[in-house]
Parts: structure tokens; sequence; C-alpha cells
């Protein structure tokens, strides 16, 4: 049994094609965190994938927010799955029930921290040495705390009280627990690329709920704290007693620059600068018993995260049929409680066109788009319409004009211009006689009246006259465009010139702040390099300075 964790950042990660991306990562049971996707945007080519089962948690508050997905091969179909840790969002048959001690949380705290979709529980039974077990899979995506938002920090920690009470009470009933997904927490110092810049970085209460939280044998707990003092000089004094194991460190205890996320705007991924926040725990028996091997996968891109996988030695056995919450019984793919309007609007044969590129890959058919913008069919000719009782005359009345046609430039009169442009030659050529001289290089050009005046031109000739005069309309106007752009130019100047970094004397990169406060729009220059320790000469160099005004 193969199971994954990543975090794709969006379900775009899968462009290439879900079915692809799954079995490239060769597991059973594969979880992935911030789909992306609402209820809504869920189209059938992402929620029915052949040679799976889905199970999905949306976002009920924001559209492309949170949300978590857990795909099962046709091998390791759960026995039962829900959505939450609650139990609130469960009316089912098939759940898998053990809720925990809920007494500290209020009814609307409950509510809201199920309600951003952040957690798929699948239950499964596998075989090992002749036995059948049960093993219960947590999907989570944990919530981050916002420094500038103190109400998600304690969000954030009692998302975290939430899932332990459910794990704990889920192993309690009897079945082997597994909880893996997006932690939002790293654990120790040696899974943060820097830890001395962050202050206090032992008493962040995440970092202690994870102490809490998992549990760490004294002998690893030793070795672990003879690196970190070698690596980084500050040793803990920490020894997790909890019910749940770190597969990753379970493996390699003393592995350092083990990241599962960077950040993409500094393209810190390519000097590994960053943080191991994804994780797949496993209960005490369970790891020592069946897990084999765990490791991380770097070099799988896509996403400012990278999967994890666990192997276990026993064998899946799946379940005959798929517990009620797998997606393909919701009524959109189920063939059931089609829509009112499918029946009353005239449905169009024509094929709809494919998803322009960077649209959202779980979107609605275009047809279901339509009948959202207009549910009701008006403006759509029904096919009753076009019937009528014998005996009644047709009405015939003259067909509207194309509104475009409002909109188009008129069109000169060839034959007035040309009228014109006769009367303006003969007036030339008398002041021509007047003013004439006998010397001919003052008047080099040909006299002859047929050929200077237009009135004596045959229609092929007019059409080419009217044809030099639009090509000299058009020069003019492409001078005046050249004049205008010439002046707004010189109105509105470019972006200031980059300046070069002290240390590797290469162009700065242009940033803007975003954050608010005092210095939210300014612009600044910076080393273009991508983030790195401060030991990495790769890496992008202290060079800051802000952009003066007027420049």
């Amino acid at each position: 049994m193969k199971i994954v964790t990543w975090n794709i950042n969006g379900i775009r990660t899968f462009r290439s094609g879900i079915k692809k991306a799954l079995d490239s990562l060769d597991a059973d049971i594969i979880c992935v965190q911030e789909t992306k996707v609402t209820r809504d945007l869920l189209d059938e080519r992402t929620a029915i994938v052949e040679g799976y089962n889905s199970y999905f948690s949306y976002s009920r508050g924001r559209s492309g927010y949170s949300g978590v997905a857990t795909y099962c091969k046709d091998q390791a179909t759960p026995f039962a799955a829900e959505e939450g840790l609650t139990g609130l969002l469960t009316s089912h048959d098939g759940a898998i029930r053990c809720y925990g001690d809920h007494t500290e949380f209020s009814d609307e705290e409950l509510q809201l921290l199920d309600n951003e979709g952040r957690a798929v529980i699948t239950q499964h039974r596998i075989t090992c040495h002749g036995q059948t077990q049960l093993v219960s899979v947590i999907n989570v995506y944990c919530p981050r705390a916002d420094p500038e938002k103190p109400e998600r920090k304690r969000f954030k920690l009692q998302f975290y009280k939430l899932l332990q009470s459910r794990a704990e009470a889920i192993l309690k009933s009897g079945s082997h627990v597994i909880v893996l997904g997006d932690v939002n927490t790293s654990h120790r110092q040696i899974d943060h690329c820097d830890p001395n810049e962050i202050d206090d970085f032992e008493e962040n209460p995440g970092r202690k709920w994870l102490y809490g939280f998992l549990h760490i044998e004294q002998d690893d707990q030793e070795r672990n704290e003879e690196i970190i003092a070698e690596e980084h000089e500050a040793p803990l004094n920490h020894s997790g007693r909890g019910k749940f194991v770190d597969m990753f460190r379970f493996f390699h205890p003393t592995r350092p620059n083990a990241f599962t996320c960077w950040s993409t705007m500094t393209g810190a991924r390519q000097t590994n600068y960053g943080t191991r926040i994804d994780y797949i725990f496993a209960d005490c028996q369970l790891a020592k018993e069946q897990f084999v091997a765990a490791d991380i996968m770097p070099e799988v891109e896509g996403s400012d995260h990278c999967p994890v996988w666990g192997q276990l030695s026993g064998s899946l056995v799946p379940s005959l049929k798929p517990p009620a919450f797998c997606t393909q019984y919701l009524p959109e793919f189920a063939g059931k409680q089609q829509k009112l309007s499918r029946f009353l609007v005239k449905m169009d044969q024509k094929i709809a066109p494919s998803n322009p590129r960077g649209a959202l890959p779980g979107s609605q058919e275009e047809q279901e788009r339509r009948e959202n913008l207009n549910p009701s069919g008006r403006g759509e000719k029904r096919p009753a319409d076009s019937v009528l009782p014998k005996g009644k005359k047709i009405k015939t009345t003259k067909p509207q004009g194309n509104l475009l046609t409002f909109f188009k430039p008129k069109t000169v009169n060839v034959v007035s211009s040309i009228e014109s442009a006769d009367k303006q030659c003969k007036i030339n050529l008398h002041q021509d006689e007047v003013n004439s001289t006998p010397n001919p290089s003052v008047n080099p050009k040909v006299t002859d009246t047929a050929e200077a005046c237009p009135s004596s031109e045959t229609k092929e000739d007019r059409k080419s006259i009217n044809v030099d005069s639009s090509t000299s309309q058009s020069l003019t106007l492409a001078s005046n465009s050249k004049k205008g752009s010439v002046f707004w130019k010189a109105v509105l100047k470019g972006p200031p010139p980059a300046p070069c970094c002290k240390v590797h004397g290469e162009p700065c990169v242009l940033r803007t702040v975003k954050k608010e406060g005092p210095n939210v729009g300014k612009q600044f220059f910076v080393c273009a390099r991508p983030q790195g320790h401060a030991s990495n000469p790769e890496a992008r160099c202290n060079f800051f300075t802000w952009v003066e005004k007027g420049k």
C-alpha cells in the first residue's frame, strides 16, 4: 500500500490531465490539498477519473480558496468516507463517526472550522500477516496564521485541537490512523531553512502543538539534538509523547535540507531555501509494524510544494461499492435531478469550445454556464413558438437592419469628390497659364489637360485616384500617431533604470510594496537572484534601495 500527499496549489497543476498526473504518482491513495475548487466549479473530468474514485471537500464561503480531495484507486476503494472533522457536514450513510470531545468548542466555532473545506477522511481495510485491520486516512489542509490577522492565529490553533481530538477518537475506536497533508508548521529547526531568523522559534504555538501531538523516541531525540546543536547551536529540550509519528523523520532522522515548500515569489526553490511543512503522521503501532519507507519528492514540480509518500507492507482490501460520500453519486454526475431549464431551452448542438489557456480546468461545461446565465430561457426560441393555429396569417414585417451598420464609417461620395477636384484643377490650370514662363524647369510636369484633370479620367483611373487619396490620409494619420507617441512618451515616463547590486554587479529587479502600511505602493530595487541562505554565494545579496520620487 502506497500513499501520497501533495499541496497542488490549485487544480491547474493537473492541466496536462488528471489521470496522467495521478498515474505518475504511482500510489493507491493520493491526497491533495488547496484544490481551490468549489462545488459549482467541479466538472466531471476532475471528479470522475477512470480507475479512481474521489472524495472532495470545498470551501463554503470563498471561491477559489482552500479545498482538499482524496483520490483512491479502484483496488483501494474505501469502506467509509466523510467530509470535515466535526460531523456537522455528514448526513449520509457510510460515515466514520467517532468525533471526539467538543466541549471546549462552541457550535459557531465548529461550523466555521469545517466551512473552509479542509478535511476528508476515508477508511480502508488492509491485510497484514493474515489479519485484516482498519486504517483511517485523514487528509487535511491546516490553516495558515496570518500575522496581520490575530483571529486567524486562534483559528489555526483551534483547528489543530479539533484535528487531534478527531484523530485520537478514531484511534481509540480500534482503527489505525494516518494524518497527512499540509500542516503549515515546520516541526524543528532542522525542518527550516533559516530558523535563526525567527524570533522565539521554539515558542511558536503551532510548534508546541506538534511536540504534544507527535511521539519521539528518546534515542531519536538525542540524535536530533546532536545534529541541531552542531548546525544551529540551539538544542531542543522537548521530548514528544504524543500518539503519532512523523514518518519522514522516522526513516531519515538527521537528513538536513529536506524541504517540501518554497516561495515562488523569490525563486527560493532554485537554492532550496524552504521549509518542511507537509507530513505523513501515523500512529505508533502502525508506524513500527507496517511502514517500510517514506520520503519527499522535490523533483516533482507544478506547485510551490512537492509530494510526500509513504509505503506500507499491508495489502489493501477494496470495498465492492464506494461509500455514499463518493463524488460519483453527486446528482450532477449521477444523471439525476436535471435542471428544469434543460427541458425548456432549445439545446445548442454545437460542440462547446475548449477552455482558454489559463482557465480553471474544474469549470462547468459550456452549456451549463449558458443555462446559469439565462436560466429562464429568455431570448431563446422554443420549438412551440413556431407552431401557429390554422387559418392565422403570418404578419410580415420589414427585417431590421444590423446594429453594426450604424457604427460603420460613412462612405465618401466619389462622384462629388471628383467634380470638386475637377473644378479645382481648372482653377489651377488658369493660374498656370497666367503665371507660365518659357523656362520648362519651373514646371517640369506634363501640362496635358487630360492627364492633369480628373474629369477626363476613366472609371479605373478614378479608383486609383481614390486609393492614392486614402494612402495619403493613412500617411497623415501615421505621422500624427508618431507625434502622439512621442508626446505620451515624454509625459508618461517608463520605469527607472535598474541599478546593479554591489555584490554580483548584476542589474536588479523592480518590486512594489503591497503590504498595507506606510510604504504601500512604494517601489524599490533588490538583487535579481533567488532567495537563499546568507552563506550561499549564488543566492540573493542584501542589496536594497528605494526608488526616488520623480524617477
